[in-house]
């Protein structure tokens, strides 16, 4: 003798499945949300020749601004990323602007001079420090690293600077 579920039995049975599918996608993507990226283990070089390694970053709050002089927005955002840099850099703020690649070093030496910029300047002439950090190719994107060298945020194009000023009060501690 066979028995038949009753239809509505099934799909409470089914509904169950449904929700369950539901919360395990969420946990799922909660996990790979909250998990923070940690920085490539890469090698910055100054326009004076310095290295600068992830590793000299550690224990530091650091903004990475990958950027061009041919940019419109980059150029627009510098004098705010002047301003963030001059008023955090006491808290402890690092700041290294990356030029990328296709941008001529003579370009952005003359940019650094005229603008008189404050922070280290890094050129990317292979275009490795984009491709390390995840294949860069938009300018302005900028990357605030915590103390722990761990992403926290990753702006493309210019940022809300009153958010970006919260974020690193916070990630200083001021």
């Amino acid at each position: 003798m066979q028995t038949s579920v009753p239809a509505t039995q099934k799909r409470n049975w089914l509904k169950i499945v449904i929700l369950l599918i539901i919360v395990a996608l969420a946990v799922v993507g909660y996990l790979s949300v909250s998990k923070k990226e940690a920085i490539p283990e890469v090698t910055f070089v100054n326009l004076q020749g310095q290295k600068i390694t992830s590793q000299d970053l550690r224990g530091k709050v650091v903004m990475i601004n990958f950027w061009a002089t041919s940019c419109t927005t980059c150029v627009k955002e510098m004098p705010e990323m002047v301003e963030t840099f001059n008023k955090y850099n006491a808290h402890g703020l690092e700041f290294i602007a990356v030029a990328m690649a296709y941008d001529p070093p003579n370009y952005v030496l003359n940019f650094v001079e005229t603008r008189k910029l404050p922070f280290t300047v890094a050129l990317d002439t292979q275009g490795e420090l984009a491709k390390s950090f995840g294949n860069i190719q938009l300018t302005p994107t900028t990357l605030v690293i915590d103390k722990n060298g761990h992403v926290i945020k990753k702006y493309v194009g210019e940022p809300d600077f009153a958010a970006l000023h919260q974020l690193l009060e916070k990630a200083l501690a001021v």
